[in-house]
């Protein structure tokens, strides 16, 4: 069984867009502190992450967390700190 959950883990990952999480926005390449470019990079990339795992889920945060590999918690923490809005992905 958990063989089949890392499987469908990388699955989820294989599927992703790295070049297209990676992309920095004009505002990120403007800003001087290189904590700062961190930050966003780090934010726009969990963003991804997560509103991918969301829509998988259609909505539903605790199978986005187990996609994910993080507490359902630790979801919840980041969809407030990052403002994601999960009504958008429920069907």
């Amino acid at each position: 069984m958990k063989k089949e959950f890392y499987e469908k883990e990388i699955d989820f990952l294989s599927d992703t867009d790295f070049t297209e999480v990676g992309v920095l926005s004009k505002e990120v390449l403007e800003m001087s502190s290189e904590s700062s470019v961190y930050d966003q990079v780090i934010s726009d990339t969990e963003r991804k992450l997560i509103e991918k795992a969301l829509k998988r889920s259609f909505g539903n945060q605790s199978i986005a967390s187990k996609l994910l590999g993080i507490s359902r918690n630790t979801l919840r923490i980041k969809i407030k700190k990052l403002k994601i809005d999960v009504a958008e992905f429920k069907i």
